[in-house]
């Protein structure tokens, strides 16, 4: 049944322009269904277009197995405690795998070790588990898609967690959830298994540099040049946004970041944005917690923040920004330190 997706009107198929009809219909053709984490963005077109080709060109298509991927998105999201997307993306491995999907919540249990090692490693990528990261299980010519489905998955996970319910099934019985997953998977098992080419939604926008931080991606065309343009398209919408006391505010909170949780107390948030005028506090409330608790943010914050910020478009690019300067840090500071030069080349 369809989702509702807070503070957000997406647009419907029927009345979507030319780059939201193109991009939609990408989404239903590689992926399998126009899913509420993609259409949530189409108040934005050139957010939805960034976001799709990020997800598709890491995650959906590329020479690493699909459910290698799955299970990175499945692990990452199970870490930033994102029920939808664990849900989703066990959906999703049902299509592929029944055996992993079954097996994904006890890893030790996988009889493929590589993919068991995969799911260790996704686990690790995280600052309250980075000590535990150790040389990556994947060779430097995989590394484009895998740690960039984790990449969009620290993204996407926020964005969830803020703008949608906890699961997209039908009905939030445990009794039911793994028959109802398994009849999910079957529901987009023709999809991901139709082939698909590499870099075919680049066209949707225009070309941008790779960021410095996204150098772990050059050696992909197609994953380099889908996430140089997502991160041109969210950097430029947060700029116009949020002021730049606020970015930088989180800028040096991330760089600081232990992992830990700050807990369901918002006095940190207080303390934090203070000195900021009260326009600059209620984007500062919402980025901070959209990067560090973003299941905290209920309508009271969305609401305050409104009050200097009207529209849905300035919602979503904080909370866009947000999410992928969290992202961008956490994998930067992570998974690029462990996988060059010290992952495997590839033969």
């Amino acid at each position: 049944m369809p989702m509702a997706i807070k503070y957000i009107k997406p647009v419907p198929a029927h009345a979507a322009d030319e780059l939201v009809a193109l991009t939609y219909d990408q989404v239903q053709r590689d992926f399998g269904a126009l899913v509420e984490p993609f259409t949530l963005h189409s108040p934005m077109p050139r957010l939805l277009a960034g976001v799709w080709m990020a997800c598709r060109e890491t995650l959906v298509v590329g020479h690493v197995r699909r459910d290698y991927k799955e299970a990175v998105a499945t692990t990452i999201s199970r870490i930033n405690r994102c029920p939808y997307c664990v849900d989703a993306h066990t959906i999703m491995l049902y299509a592929l795998d029944t055996r992993a999907a079954a097996a994904i919540e006890r890893p030790e249990t996988l009889s493929d070790p590589a993919l068991r090692a995969i799911i260790e490693w996704a686990a690790a990528l995280h600052p309250r588990n980075a000590t535990t990261l150790q040389t990556p299980p994947f060779t430097a010519a995989d590394a484009p898609e895998i740690i960039g489905t984790a990449l969009i998955f620290h993204y996407i996970n926020r964005m969830v967690s803020v703008l949608l319910d906890d699961t997209p099934l039908p009905l939030n019985n445990r009794w039911l959830r793994a028959p109802l997953k398994r009849v999910a998977g079957w529901m987009f098992a023709q999809a991901t298994h139709r082939a698909k080419l590499p870099g075919s939604s680049l066209d949707l926008l225009p070309e941008a540099p790779l960021p410095s931080d996204l150098a772990w991606a050059a050696s992909s065309p197609y994953v380099a040049g889908a996430l140089a343009r997502f991160a041109a398209v969210v950097d430029r919408f947060g700029e116009a946004v949020l002021p730049i006391e606020v970015r930088d505010l989180v800028r040096e909170r991330l760089h600081d970041w232990d992992g830990s949780d700050p807990g369901l107390s918002r006095q940190w948030v207080k303390e934090a944005i203070r000195h900021l005028d009260a326009r600059s506090q209620t984007a500062g409330h919402l980025a901070l917690l959209t990067a560090f608790a973003p299941y905290q943010i209920g309508a009271g914050v969305v609401e305050a923040f409104a009050v200097h910020f009207p529209g849905e478009g300035q919602l979503l690019a904080a909370l866009a920004w947000a999410s992928l300067t969290t992202a961008r840090s956490i994998v930067a500071e992570r998974a690029l330190a462990t996988h060059m030069p010290a992952a495997r080349q590839s033969e």
